[in-house]
């Protein structure tokens, strides 16, 4: 192929790098952008912002607290330079965080971070005033600081928490009455439906009535052992009780005492019976109200198991010179399975009832068989499959529990602690047991994302990848389930319509890097686009139901706030403009996004490439970086604002000087489906750097780089697939830069590793040959290794055993950097300041 291919490949996705100005292009304009554009950025958008003293919207340009010296090039362009990039970002403007709606629908909320200080502030703007809004005074927080209240059933009253205090507001007059004055912290705060309002204070539930004001303790959970008289008694107890009165007349006593207090509370109506006994050593994990305010769902389990922290962290820059040691989480390699016990208690009579797992098809399945004969065999063994209950809680996700809303009936949605099973169940509340509704297995491992679900009307709604993409389904209790949406793209952030008759959400349907809004009808399955704005977008509904309030962004320009009325063919309008003069006026390099073709599948692996000027015509071929995002599941190759802001600068630093930079979204990538998701099963960095092969030979096919002068650098996953392609492929890059590494996936944690690897006590073999610390002895190329010492995702003891390996095996061309006051994501920008100029030095010096 010659270099015109790289057009041709850019136009078969239909998408190519644009330059953002007003930040409302459509895909369509995306399009008619040349595929290298490489241009300043209109600089002729004024940033309106609210005085608070003139009470005026003015003009006002951002200027970061630090100014830092700009040249221009001979072209023209700004000179970009690591100290501009690198430092503290307020610079570039602070975008809009925590965004929602007020209650009246015609108003919006955000918060903003203060230029130079970590403190943020509220801001609330009306649709009908121009300029970003006024700043909420502290004296009126507990008023607007709503974001998370819960409605009552008419839709009247909403309930919420201010700062541990349980506030209520009557949405017409926008009245607030504050319930609780209290130094506890009142949760979970929700309307029953007779009208009154429950908290959660600790383990204790309450009723709080609006009309006469009493507060009635509806649950009291208690982590112990319910008191009997007859527990059983040591020799010795019962010796003391047989040959002492004394002893025998006071045990007497404490009996009558004890049963005149049982009498009292059954027969006196003023004293509560709330007291649920759950056992010693329990910790209490999940626990639902039912709006009635008669049932109780609770989720418990050993207060030993799973989330101990069994490791230190050592901090050696600290305020008093002392080193101090912080407890963090425990590794995978250590962690303890455990289950949890699930009750149905009833507050009306005090009853409790366990609900079994036994009702869940495949409850008692060996779905590790396969994996365990493979290991066994290795250390020549035979293994013997038996069936055996699993271990089973309640999803670790948000409202993994939902009432409906008259509270007769329940839904809770429970994983398998081998992670290849999520069951969606309700509860018998006759015969008390678990009712499953739809059991989802992967051989591979269940994603924690896409797991929402609700209630629509007397049917279940619920997300599933069963048929490899995330996608909406409609189910009655007794009835079979109906597929609402289809396609190869992603469905998420789903919400109901109040009338019940339509589904909003987020999608990638028209390319997997452009997200719009969409709704689909319940009844016939029609599916509309609300927005066409391209790009990355979010969104959310406003109380009437009519109106989006959506963050949108673009390569080159970061998160703004914009309104959408649903129904109109209108453009979305944008409402803020915070992204700074200084910012907009840099000559910030749009990547296209291109479809490099796959040696290994018929999907392509999508990745941004940068391209700098006449980068086809140079007689010297060009050299080039490859970015690896962190995360492994992530998507960074997007046409939205990237996470990864300070590296999509350095990547504009790169071009600006020469480079060709690709980053790609390689296998294991959010955003392509689940297939590609779970291709790392039992076998993370293989297919991944098979991907970074066919982005090298792309790059030397398309876009004129030399096969000798390419390097490669990543942070976190990205550090660990530095390590991987380094060590394992060494004819692959010239040099690397591995950041904040994983170089042994048993050291990491339980959560995010046992999905993919298994258990290092059942799969030892995924985690061997997924480790770079078993492949160190295949380094021959200079590398870079750059470590926070207080990082408690990714210890610092991984670079530790890993320099301690390299330095074993007589390894010399490798470096390390140290950064003794940084977590897993640096924050000082001296920090990102070293770093970075390390990394920089390390691909002039050998690209």
């Amino acid at each position: 192929m010659k270099n015109n291919t790289l057009l041709m490949a850019a136009v078969s996705v239909a998408l190519f790098g644009c330059v953002a100005t007003t930040g409302e292009q459509t895909a369509e304009s995306v399009l008619n952008e040349p595929v290298n554009t490489v241009q300043p950025i209109n600089t002729n958008i004024e940033q309106p912002v609210f005085d608070q003293e003139t009470q005026s919207t003015v003009v006002q340009k951002v200027t970061p607290k630090k100014t830092i010296a700009q040249k221009t090039l001979a072209s023209g362009d700004i000179e970009i330079t690591l100290e501009q990039i690198m430092s503290d970002p307020d610079w570039m403007g602070r975008s809009p965080e925590s965004w929602y709606w007020g209650d009246d629908s015609q108003t919006i909320y955000y918060q903003q971070k203060r230029e130079g200080s970590p403190l943020r502030d509220l801001y609330r703007k009306s649709l009908l005033e121009k300029g970003n809004g006024r700043k909420v005074s502290l004296a009126e927080l507990h008023v607007a600081n709503d974001k998370y209240a819960v409605k009552d059933k008419a839709g009247r009253r909403e309930v919420y928490i201010f700062e541990g205090n349980v506030f209520v507001k009557t949405l017409a007059t926008g009245k607030v009455k504050q319930l609780t004055y209290t130094s506890a912290v009142e949760r979970s705060p929700m309307f029953l439906n007779n009208g009154n309002v429950a908290y959660r204070v600790k383990n204790k539930f309450f009723e709080h009535s609006l009309t006469t004001n009493t507060i009635r303790e509806l649950a009291s959970l208690v982590l112990s052992t319910k008191p009997s008289a007859d527990k059983t008694s040591s020799y010795l107890t019962q010796e003391q009780r047989k040959l002492i009165d004394y002893i025998a007349l006071q045990q007497k006593n404490k009996a009558l005492r004890k049963e005149q207090k049982e009498q009292l509370k059954a027969q006196n109506k003023t004293l509560t019976k709330s007291e649920f006994y759950l056992g010693n050593g329990k910790r209490i994990v999940h626990a639902s109200l039912s709006p009635k305010g008669d049932k109780l769902i609770v989720s418990i389990a050993s207060s030993k198991s799973a989330r101990a922290a069994t490791d230190i962290m050592p901090n050696y820059i600290t305020d008093n010179g002392d080193i101090e040691a912080k407890k963090v989480r425990s590794r995978v390699a250590n962690n303890r399975k455990y289950q949890e016990e699930i009750f149905l208690l009833d507050l009306k009579t005090g009853q409790q009832f366990p609900l079994n797992y036994e009702t869940l098809p495949g409850f008692n399945e060996d779905v590790l068989a396969s994996v365990k004969k493979e290991n066994y065999q290795r250390d020549g063994k035979e293994y013997q499959s038996e069936k055996s209950p699993r271990n089973i809680h309640v999803m670790r996700t948000s409202g993994a529990i939902k009432w409906h809303e008259n509270g007769d009936k329940v839904a809770i949605l429970l994983e398998a602690w081998d992670n290849k099973d999520r069951w969606l169940t309700t509860v018998d509340l006759l015969e008390n047991k678990l009712v499953s509704q739809h059991r989802l297995h992967d051989d591979a491992w269940i994603n924690w994302a896409f797991n929402e679900f609700g209630w629509l009307g007397n049917k279940l709604y619920y997300l599933s990848e069963e048929s490899g993409y995330s996608h909406l389904y409609i189910k009655p209790l007794k009835g079979k389930a109906k597929k609402l949406t289809a396609g190869q793209f992603e469905i998420s952030n789903v919400t109901l319509s109040a009338d019940n008759k339509h589904f909003i959400f987020k999608a990638n349907k028209k390319h997997p890097g452009i997200y719009e809004i969409y709704q689909v009808a319940v009844d016939s399955g029609k599916l509309t686009a609300l927005t066409e704005l391209g790009g990355m977008n979010d969104y959310a509904l406003s109380p009437d139901g009519k109106k989006l309030l959506i963050q949108h962004s673009e390569v080159t320009m970061p998160p703004e706030l914009y309104i959408k009325t649903i129904g109109e063919s209108s453009n979305a309008q944008r409402i803020t403009h915070t992204v700074s003069k200084q910012f907009l006026s840099m000559p910030w390099v749009a990547p296209s996004v291109v479809a490099v073709p796959s040696s290994y599948q018929d999907a392509p692996v999508y990745s941004r490439v940068y391209l700098p000027k006449n980068y086809d015509k140079t007689t010297q071929k060009n050299k080039a970086v490859m970015f690896s995002h962190g995360a492994g599941y992530l998507q960074n190759a997007h046409l939205g604002w990237s996470g990864y802001f300070r590296e999509f600068m350095f990547h504009s630093m790169l071009v600006q000087q020469g480079y060709v930079v690709i980053d790609m979204d390689y296998r294991a990538s959010k955003g392509y489906g689940r297939d590609w998701r779970t291709a790392i099963y039992r076998h993370m960095g293989k297919p991944e750097v098979e991907d970074m092969r066919d982005g090298v030979e792309w790059l030397i096919e398309n876009a004129n780089v030399d096969r000798r002068r390419i390097g490669t650098y990543g942070g976190s996953y990205g550090g660990f697939l530095t390590l991987m392609a380094m060590f394992k492929e060494p004819d692959l890059f010239e040099s690397g830069s591995a950041l904040r590494l994983v170089s042994d996936w048993a050291y990491y944690n339980h959560g995010y590793t046992s999905n993919i690897l298994n258990t290092p006590e059942d799969d030892a073999i995924a985690y061997e040959r997924s480790s770079p610390i078993y492949f160190a002895e295949g380094l021959e190329k200079p590398l870079l290794i750059n470590a926070p010492m207080v990082d408690d995702n990714v210890f610092f003891e991984d670079t530790v055993r890993l320099v301690q390996r390299l330095i074993e095996l007589e390894k010399q061309d490798f470096e390390t950097a140290i950064y003794p006051v940084e977590p897993h994501g640096f924050v000082q920008p001296s920090s990102w300041l070293n770093e970075y100029r390390r990394i920089y030095k390390l691909f002039e010096n050998t690209l």
